[in-house]
């Protein structure tokens, strides 16, 4: 496989306190990654890291094989990147699908965005709210509308962070089910997320961070069956 995203000893100082300690991560074209951990792992920090916001202390950054370490977040978007953070930021007072329109504007030809709008209408469950206003939407559809602006922008990399932070049981569900879609579409996506029956229903392969290391790695089913992982993800003690 390509590995599209590497990262190579990456570490974060925010003074006397190193929130990232030497994590090395590899994506692979194609899969999705998800990033799991306990709250104070190190897992938003990262994040940060590989879209931009942060830059290394120390540490290498490769993205389709160029090193971004201190590219900017927008050179990062130019080379393939797109983004979907934790809380909804879809323009509230225009429909749905200006919404996606504004998105896509400078990524699709003019005489394609009226089919490419329905396209991803149709994708994010939303066929019957484009005329909308987006504020209107329930938290669930909003963060659906947010993962199609990022994905109007063809990624070949896709960065979610948290997609379903607030969700229903169901509307995490079928979030799963369109990450999924976009994977099966040839989409490479990167999840940071706390929600493990979503974790399970999506990740090809999964990371765990714990006090800002990398504390284990693998498959969705060896990830789960750890018992490491079980005390320090869910606080489940196991016999030494």
């Amino acid at each position: 496989m390509t590995t599209l995203l590497e990262l190579q000893g990456v570490s974060r100082r925010f003074g006397g306190f190193l929130a990232v300690r030497e994590v090395d991560l590899a994506v692979e074209a194609g899969e999705i990654h998800c990033l799991i951990g306990p709250n104070g792992a190190g897992k938003s920090t990262l994040f940060k890291l590989v879209v931009g916001r942060y830059e290394p202390s120390a540490g290498r950054i490769h993205f389709r094989g160029h090193d971004v370490t201190r590219d900017a977040p927008h050179s990062r978007v130019q080379r393939g990147m797109s983004i979907k953070m934790q809380a909804p930021s879809v323009f509230r007072a225009l429909p749905v699908r200006q919404n996606l329109h504004i998105a896509m504007q400078h990524h699709v030809p003019p005489a394609e965005l009226a089919r490419e709008e329905e396209r991803l209408l149709e994708l994010l469950g939303l066929a019957s709210e484009g005329a909308r206003p987006a504020g209107e939407l329930s938290h669930g559809q909003q963060q659906w509308l947010e993962i199609g602006m990022a994905v109007a922008l063809k990624p070949t990399l896709l960065l979610l962070d948290e997609p379903t932070a607030g969700l229903s049981p169901e509307e995490t569900f079928r979030t799963g089910e369109l990450v999924q879609r976009l994977a099966a579409g040839g989409m490479t996506v990167l999840a940071v997320e706390h929600d493990m029956s979503f974790v399970k229903q999506i990740a090809t392969r999964v990371t765990v961070l714990h006090l800002g290391q990398v504390f284990a790695r693998g498959s969705v089913e060896e990830i789960v069956s750890d018992p490491r992982v079980a005390e320090i993800y869910l606080g489940v003690p196991h016999a030494a």
